[in-house]
């Protein structure tokens, strides 16, 4: 099931805290087949106990405080990219040649909103870089979906062949997927614990003088490292100098953080002066494709004992699929999401791209747990999580992996649960959506959906343009 119990069970929490779970239903949000709703409001859910969890452990509270999961705030927060305006103006979202194509035997879904990953597709079509959609959809009439996901893989490029449930189901990165746990969590050393301040004061920020590394992009990593900042922590986003990021994109998940560019390469002594300051380091590029700068989670955690190292993937680092790229709606296509909300004629799609947004809430969480958990027990933390996991929890529940913490899959684990509210129907994202200035502009913005009694309301600070930071701890 898509159960809140069953994502705090996955993150490893007490599951007599769910009772202090409220949730406000409301129909109408994010309607389709499959319970994107429940994954939705689970994942945020999951989250903002995880937050009130370490608030009350910090703060030295004798009772969790009360937390309040809407789904109205986690619709609109999970479409938050779409509602973005700046100086009125609205988002550029997917790029032309990032759509569904025919095939001669089926579809694919390709992703080129990067130049380098356009560049790459019309590489592997045989096409001149100038190419208009209407040679590229030639070009996909005449082959397979199988061979164009192939070719375009082997140029560096992002294409899927559209797969149902079934066949999904028989695909070895299928497998592997389904035999690893939601949340994978690792206590490499037994390092000291580590010492956090009490908190102190109003609003509650469980993640106040947190330091967190934000090696990410796109939408879950960034967020993940979006809703730690939410909660106080000092999060530092680097990126490399040649890899610019979408500006939208940038401005979306840009809240509470500084953005800062940084070669890893040429830049390791600075590196390794922030790595020494870090609690976390949170990092969503493809497994293994920051190793050869010594970052694997392992490497991080043997320099900075202590140290709480997240990893995010597309499709899990294992299985034949394990070094790929991908992004949320590859991963639908691949899964059989796509073909479950599409129709007989064409694809289909959920309504927000909910495994980029659910991941990254689950992320956050496993971030905060592991605090707890080291604030106890010491030891580095080392959580893995990845979408095509997630896609596997919405497609079929809980899954296989019946030794999950919180009872047997299915049963989304036993005892306490959250209390319901009915609220109105959801008629929209107006109610929750806020506004501000910025360095890059008059922004609108969709309303943080973590929300815990005594916690925060907002960030502490807009986005501001990219890379226009220096490289060091506030």
């Amino acid at each position: 099931m898509t159960d809140i119990r069953f994502a705090w069970s996955a993150l490893g929490g007490d599951p007599a805290l769910v009772s202090r779970i409220t949730t406000v239903e409301r129909e109408g949000a994010l309607g389709a087949r499959l319970p994107v709703r429940e994954l939705a409001r689970a994942c945020v859910g999951a989250c903002a106990l995880a937050a009130a969890e370490l608030a009350a452990r910090r703060a030295g509270l004798a009772e969790v405080p009360a937390v309040r999961v809407d789904d109205g705030a986690v619709a609109t927060a999970f479409t938050s990219e779409r509602h973005l305006l700046v100086d009125g103006r609205p988002p550029l979202t997917f790029a032309p040649l990032s759509r569904f194509w025919r095939t001669a035997d089926g579809w694919v879904r390709t992703h080129a909103n990067y130049p380098h990953h356009r560049q790459r597709l019309l590489l592997a079509l045989g096409l001149p870089q100038d190419a208009e959609p209407a040679a590229v959809e030639a070009a996909l009439a005449e082959r397979s979906a199988l061979d164009v996901e192939e070719a375009v893989y082997a140029a560096g490029g992002l294409a899927v062949a559209l797969r149902t449930p079934e066949e999904w189901g028989a695909h070895e990165q299928a497998t592997a997927v389904a035999a690893r746990p939601l949340v994978q969590s690792e206590r490499p050393d037994e390092a000291r614990a580590r010492v956090l301040p009490a908190l102190e004061g109003s609003p509650a920020l469980p993640a106040a003088g947190l330091r967190v590394l934000d090696l990410t992009r796109v939408i879950a990593g960034p967020v993940a490292t979006r809703t730690l900042a939410l909660l106080g922590a000092d999060v530092l986003r680097l990126d490399a100098p040649q890899l610019p990021e979408l500006a939208d994109q940038h401005a979306d998940t840009g809240f509470g953080k500084r953005s800062a560019l940084l070669d890893l390469a040429a830049g390791r002594t600075a590196f390794e002066e922030l790595l020494a300051e870090a609690d976390v380091v949170v990092t969503g590029y493809r497994p293994g494709g920051l190793d050869r700068f010594g970052l694997s989670p392992e490497a991080l955690a043997e320099r900075r004992p202590g140290l709480v190292v997240a990893q995010l993937s597309a499709w899990g680092g294992y299985g034949p699929w394990g070094g790929r790229r991908g992004f949320d709606s590859l991963v639908q296509v691949a899964t059989g999401i796509a073909a479950v909300e599409g129709s007989a004629r064409r694809p289909g799609a959920l309504p927000a791209q909910a495994l980029d947004h659910g991941t990254g809430y689950l992320l956050a969480g496993a971030v905060l747990r592991a605090l707890t958990e080291q604030s106890a027990e010491g030891g580095s933390r080392v959580v893995r999580l990845s979408l095509a996991r997630t896609a596997a929890w919405l497609t079929q529940g809980s899954g296989p992996g019946a030794s999950e913490p919180g009872g047997a899959p299915g049963s989304a684990g036993t005892g306490a649960v959250p209390s319901s509210v009915p609220g109105a129907p959801y008629d929209g994202p107006e109610p929750w959506l806020g506004e501000t200035d910025s360095g890059i502009g008059r922004l609108r913005y969709a309303l943080p959906p973590v929300a815990f009694a005594g916690g925060p309301a907002l960030w502490a600070r807009p986005p501001g343009h990219w890379g226009a930071d220096v490289a060091r701890w506030a």
